[in-house]
């Protein structure tokens, strides 16, 4: 692409002759300088000509293809590259500099890569497979990538500058983007972006991928159809959520009312009464923040039959087992923990954030709301395991925060048994089966 610019001036400086004073004088600087020059000229042009493309609307689908051969045929009227495979590289350059992410949107076209990490304007970082690999694709510098950075979460209703230097927002397929710069960064403008498939998995993909055996795939279907409150555990990459959109994918046709609740949308419930909520922060005025809190706060007024919280991360917590709590069985919910016990201090602790809430209180909230507590990690190798999936003892006193492990990824404790001896009386009878019948 920028071989063609180049090949262009050279040729005019030829034709004007050595001696001529118009003759330029050799250069390595005058490519990317054509480059930047030929991008600000097109993008003009297109916002002249093509305003509406250069959108969330030209990001995608016919827009895409649209906006494409609009700058196709400015390159070739202009005469801005010579040769067909040059002026489509050239479009296709670009193209993703006005309305995509700049260097790195063929990353984000490649179904192999599920993550992308902008280190800087000169690191950048996929992952592929779960593990992670240096990529070649760079900025030019880091006035290029806050300017992708700012294009990206404007049409979210998100801003980024020195006095908010963060910024989350979901993409238009759905990827989920963090993005912060200096002076919080220190390395320059750093961007995160973890992409998700077009289509969600199942507990049966799931089996397939051997992030859960058969039989724990039928346990938790179980789990799911008798409606108990199932909290997900892991660490971060570990598929957290994709396993809670596949439990969410075992609701099948049931008419029930569900509400989801996240930071960024990430769920989609194959039901048909669903109501979706997105948190956002303040404006640059300090006004109009909703927090995850507010919203668990208002679903409850939408005659929710489940809640789905995303994640908890602080004091929304209090709320969320108040609602497993107060006949909205069948919630689910992610945290970050180190495992299943970790995971109950977790809530625990972040449920005590709510101002003016005894210890005991919270204690016996996590104690009568949760049932189930699923815990995946991210293997070396990159897989994604579901290592263990616990029923909480209610038999108990409410102080004692015990969990019964009834499936181990542990050698030679793999799918334990799943027989009365083994499961809480408890469960039992929220199955609605004797204590002589297997799930």
């Amino acid at each position: 692409m920028r071989g063609g610019l180049l090949e262009r001036l050279e040729r005019r400086g030829a034709a004007a002759g050595p001696g001529s004073p118009q003759s330029p004088e050799p250069d390595n600087r005058a490519a990317p300088l054509a480059h930047e020059e030929v991008v600000r000229r097109i993008q003009a042009h297109i916002l002249d000509s093509h305003p509406t493309l250069l959108g969330p609307a030209g990001r995608l689908g016919d827009g895409r293809r649209r906006l494409k051969a609009a700058i196709q045929n400015y390159i070739a009227a202009d005469k801005l590259a010579t040769g067909k495979s040059v002026r489509e590289t050239l479009a296709e350059d670009v193209l993703n500099e006005v309305t995509g992410l700049g260097p790195i949107e063929p990353l984000m076209q490649d179904e192999a890569i599920t993550e992308v990490m902008v280190n800087g304007p000169e690191e950048v970082w996929i992952e592929v497979d779960g593990k992670l690999r240096k990529a070649e694709e760079k900025f030019r510098d880091a006035d290029q990538l806050v300017e992708v950075i700012m294009r990206a979460v404007a049409p979210l209703g998100r801003r980024i500058d020195q006095s908010s230097p963060f910024a989350d927002g979901r993409l238009p397929d759905g990827s989920r983007l963090h993005a912060c710069i200096p002076p919080v960064s220190l390395k320059g403008p750093v961007l995160c972006i973890r992409k998700f498939p077009r289509k969600g998995f199942t507990l049966g993909d799931l089996v397939r991928f051997g992030t859960l055996t058969e039989e724990a795939r039928e346990f938790l279907e179980d789990s799911v159809r008798n409606r108990l409150n199932i909290l997900i555990a892991g660490g971060t990459g570990s598929g957290k959520t994709s396993t809670l959109n596949a439990l969410l994918g075992a609701l099948g046709e049931k008419n029930e009312r569900v509400v989801t609740i996240e930071d960024c949308a990430e769920l989609f419930p194959p039901v048909a009464n669903i109501v979706a909520l997105e948190s956002r922060p303040a404006n640059i005025e300090g006004r109009g923040e909703v927090t995850i809190r507010t919203l668990v706060r208002n679903a409850l007024r939408m005659r929710p039959d489940r809640l789905v919280v995303g994640e908890v991360r602080g004091a929304e917590a209090f709320d969320m087992l108040q609602a497993m709590n107060t006949g909205h069985q069948g919630s689910m919910s992610t945290v970050h923990a180190n495992g299943p016990e970790e995971a109950l201090k977790r809530v625990e602790g972040m449920a005590l954030m709510a101002p003016e809430v005894p210890e005991r209180v919270v204690q016996e909230l996590v104690f009568a709301a949760i049932d189930v507590v699923i815990f995946q990690k991210r293997l070396p190798t990159g897989d994604r395991r579901i290592t263990s999936i616990s029923l909480m003892v209610k038999d108990a006193s409410p102080g004692s925060l015990r969990l019964l492990e009834v499936f181990s990824s542990t050698p030679g404790r793999a799918g334990l048994p799943r027989c009365a001896t083994a499961l809480p009386s408890w469960y039992w009878a929220r199955a609605g089966k004797t204590h002589d019948t297997c799930p």
